[in-house]
């Protein structure tokens, strides 16, 4: 089995920059580098989508990906310390009725 070429940011982005810059076309843009052109046209898209967020590499997030996983965590706080005070003003409760005296007033 065949191990996976890993390419580096800058080769990348140089590649890209054939396509983008220097108006080659990708077949022979990827021709001249050993790739696919398929692959250097992902790159391309890539690009285009995320500029210079593009290309960042195995589990680094984005700046929207990482607010977002920040603000999901931010929530599931929040969510935690609502269900323990819910619990604790029912705990509250029950104690407060547990000790409340009741008066008989006879008519």
């Amino acid at each position: 089995m065949s191990k996976r070429k890993k390419y580096s940011k800058e080769f990348k982005l140089d590649a890209v920059s054939l396509v983008l810059d220097q108006n080659y076309s990708r077949a022979e843009a990827a021709r001249n580098l050993g790739l696919k052109s398929n692959m250097l046209g992902r790159w391309v898209a890539e690009h285009r989508e995320a500029g210079d967020q593009s290309f960042r590499g195995n589990g680094k997030l984005s700046p929207e990906q990482e607010e977002n996983r920040r603000l999901k965590l931010q929530v599931k706080q929040l969510l935690m310390e609502r269900e323990i005070l819910k619990k604790a003003t029912g705990i509250e409760a029950k104690e407060k009725k547990r000790n409340e005296v009741f008066v008989y007033y006879p008519i």
